[in-house]
């Protein structure tokens, strides 16, 4: 589906606004998966079954601290599902926000779309759902208007995702999602840890530099992968082969001087369907740029890819501000 100008320009502009704390906010909510959270926009729509457990503690890395990794949003396996099963029901979301004018107007305000325009700008989303623990700008919705706030999504979390492969929807409490906002000093976590939690390896989702068309995700359950066209709820899902792995490389560490966090590592994945190695279950990662929000990836980057994962397009560069 086209994008209107206004949809785009939401989807390429830092994540300021009133309310949604910005940089130095100070405050990182940790929402687990099955939980809606404070506020929520509507009752869930996540499908059950559709939240995997959470990924075992990594080993410590060797890179610099002050560094939060960023994932390009076309990576193949970056997101989970099950195949011919949609991780949110749409149409539910759909009708919730029908249902209440004054949230439609609060959400379609979040993402820079007419409220009318809200319908069809969910049906052009994709659901899946998250394999890593990823750091977005979440909103409630509180006396009449949303209220944006700093928040790490659970690995499990399900999610609509737009078509540069940007979360915008979490589904577990209709909220709408913009790309988190850089902090500037460590900001203190708040909400509900949980097991195999580390503030390390956490990441960003960069969106791609192009549309994309067809989603590589990867099914825990079973460990084959499948592809889902964007817009598509799982009626389209077709099974494909694990993305080709490529000789290891190694990341640059890219401090920042103005903030303080958690050291980066490569970030979780899921490895325990039998039969499937390691290296195709893990999506690539990147970093991404010092002192801006992550919301565009440069337009020249080198392509570089962690040990023993698969393919990925040109990795985006590294972000300040931790989880």
């Amino acid at each position: 589906m086209a994008r209107g100008p206004r949809a785009r320009r939401a989807a390429a502009r830092p994540a300021v606004r009133p309310g949604a704390g910005g940089a130095g906010a100070g405050e990182v909510l940790l929402q687990p998966a099955g939980k809606s959270g404070p506020d929520p926009f509507t009752p869930s729509t996540a499908r059950e079954g559709s939240t995997p457990p959470s990924p075992s503690e990594l080993p410590s890395s060797s890179a610099s601290a002050n560094v939060t990794r960023g994932v390009d949003g076309a990576a193949p396996g970056l997101y989970g599902g099950t195949r011919k099963v949609g991780s949110c029901d749409v149409e539910k979301q759909v009708g919730a926000l029908q249902k209440d004018p004054a949230k439609n107007k609060a959400f379609a305000s979040v993402l820079d779309i007419e409220p009318s325009g809200v319908p069809r700008y969910l049906r052009s989303l994709t659901p899946v759902h998250l394999r890593l623990d990823t750091r977005v700008t979440n909103h409630g919705f509180r006396d009449g208007r949303a209220t944006g706030y700093q928040a790490v999504l659970q690995t499990g979390t399900a999610v609509l995702v737009d078509d540069h492969g940007v979360p915008r929807v979490r589904c577990a409490c209709g909220n709408p999602l913009l790309p988190p906002v850089a902090q500037k000093s460590t900001p203190r976590q708040t909400g509900d840890a949980w097991p195999g939690y580390r503030s390390s390896n956490v990441v960003v989702v960069a969106p791609a530099s192009q549309v994309v068309n067809q989603f590589v995700v990867y099914d825990p359950d079973s460990g084959d992968w499948f592809t889902r066209g964007k817009g598509d709820t799982g009626t389209g899902d077709k099974k494909t082969k694990p993305p080709a792995t490529r000789p290891p490389s190694r990341h640059p560490d890219t401090p920042s001087p103005d903030e303080s966090t958690s050291t980066a590592s490569t970030p979780p994945c899921d490895t325990r369907s039998p039969g499937a190695p390691p290296a195709s279950s893990c999506p690539p990662s990147s970093a991404l740029p010092p002192s801006s929000p992550a919301t565009q990836p440069p337009s020249s980057v080198e392509e570089e890819s962690p040990a023993s994962e698969p393919a990925s397009p040109p990795s985006s560069p590294e972000v300040d501000g931790g989880p």
